[in-house]
């Protein structure tokens, strides 16, 4: 579970406002949508969640655990799918996964264990131990993924996961995230296409212009938009059409 309570981050000496004051809950055994344009703060919010900037006010905490006080003990518990991926090309797929277990702390058979189980379900074998340079979107996301579940978090961060991937990728890594939450998980994704929200998002946390702009489930913000789908209620929303890929 997330609880991020009035998150604020600047930079360019505070010239610049990425996020401002976002507040948000993510629970267990849903999958919660930042929903915005591009540009809107939500990879800047993942990235204090997971330590990689600080903010400069405002407080969070993952399964209880702050993570300004404590960000080796909050990367125990988050699983981070990053937008950059931030693989390592001259290693396997394989190597790349086997080093993050190493670096939770796991042993060896656990870690070659996991391996296996995690090649199974996201139909890794043909690939599993080629290099990662040369590989496609959809192969690269995968080793991403697997790399973030070696040590078995019970929350997913995850940050515009279906960039650059084709229509089967897609529909198989959203299959995957449905299993991910029917285990209980908190899982969080970052995206700006609403086919996503539909199909996925029990909660949708709307961000623009690092605020939120609207926060609850799918009907509940067709019926403050008093629009008839999500896209039409996202625009009114957020007040502006800018930005918006379906």
């Amino acid at each position: 579970m997330i609880e991020a309570h009035k998150l604020r981050k600047t930079f360019n000496k505070g010239k610049v406002v990425a996020v401002d004051e976002v507040s948000f809950t993510a629970r267990d055994g849903q999958i919660t949508g930042l929903l915005g344009p591009n540009g809107a703060g939500k990879t800047t919010t993942l990235r204090m969640l997971y330590t990689l900037l600080k903010p400069d006010s405002g407080t969070m905490t993952v399964d209880g655990i702050d993570p300004l006080a404590d960000p080796i003990g909050v990367k125990g518990k988050l699983g981070v799918v990053p937008d950059s991926r931030g693989l390592y090309d001259r290693l396997t797929a394989r190597e790349n996964i086997r080093y993050y277990g190493r670096l939770q702390g796991l042993a060896k058979n656990t870690i070659e264990s996991r391996i296996n189980h995690l090649s199974d379900i996201l139909d890794m074998a043909g690939f599993i131990d080629r290099k990662t340079d040369g590989f496609s979107q959809g192969q690269r996301v995968k080793v991403a993924i697997a790399r973030a579940l070696i040590h078995e978090p019970g929350t997913i961060l995850l940050d515009e996961p279906t960039n650059g991937l084709d229509v089967m990728t897609t529909r198989a890594l959203r299959d995957f995230l449905l299993r991910l939450k029917m285990e209980g998980h908190c899982v969080v994704l970052s995206t700006h296409i609403m086919q996503e929200v539909a199909a996925l998002c029990d909660r949708i946390v709307i961000i623009s212009r690092g605020r939120i702009a609207a926060d609850g489930t799918a009907q509940q913000l067709l019926e403050k938009s008093g629009e008839e789908n999500l896209e039409d209620a996202f625009v009114k929303l957020i007040g502006s059409d800018e930005g918006l890929l379906a």
